[in-house]
């Protein structure tokens, strides 16, 4: 599993951020010295570097080696873990919940693993699509389940806010991988744990 990684490995340069926020206030027309502007371009920058994260976190490091010896072999679901990402076409938020089924094979993840893993991948400049397969790749890989299967239901301000200006829409992904996508009796037995 190839994971996009970020240029600078220590974080990026707050200072540098915050530079450039304060052209880009000037550029729309506001006035970067006045009360309440005045930090902003510093707040910003600390806010980006903290929802972008994920691109200076590993999977590895995340799990942290919390898998466990399980002698079951049934299917383990956490639903409902929330979603929090930048939209990588406008900066612009996306949010939801997101549902993580998968059957063990002798060893199960931590619960707490899962959704570190969703926040590790969400917390990136990202579309919904590949954050899902990104997810859904990673819980195979560590937990070296039977099958995986994620599906993430969230809205998009930059469809809400901007452009097509759709406040009720809601975008639905999923991703299933090993027996969620060759046994359809697996796969609806998750999509119903879900509902």
């Amino acid at each position: 599993m190839k994971e996009r990684q970020k240029k600078s490995a220590g974080g990026p340069d707050e200072n540098k951020i915050a530079s450039l926020v304060r052209q880009l206030l000037v550029e729309l027309g506001e006035d970067p010295e006045r009360e309440g502007l005045a930090k902003t371009p510093m707040r910003v920058a600390k806010s980006l570097a903290y929802l972008t994260r994920g691109y200076r976190q590993n999977l590895k490091a995340v799990v942290n080696g919390a898998k466990f010896m399980s002698g079951t072999n049934h299917m383990v679901v956490l639903k409902d873990i929330e979603v929090y990402s930048l939209c990588e076409h406008h900066m612009l938020p996306f949010y939801g919940k997101c549902s993580i089924g998968y059957i063990s094979q002798g060893k199960v993840l931590g619960v707490s693993k899962l959704a570190r893993i969703v926040d590790m991948f969400a917390r990136r400049l990202q579309i919904q699509e590949r954050m899902t397969e990104e997810i859904a790749n990673a819980v195979m890989a560590e937990s070296g389940a039977e099958g995986v299967g994620v599906v993430i239901t969230a809205k998009h301000l930059c469809m809400m806010m901007r452009g097509v200006e759709k406040q009720n829409s809601e975008m639905t992904t999923s991703a299933v991988l090993g027996s969620f996508r060759t046994d359809e009796k697996v796969r609806q037995e998750f999509l119903s744990l879900i509902r």
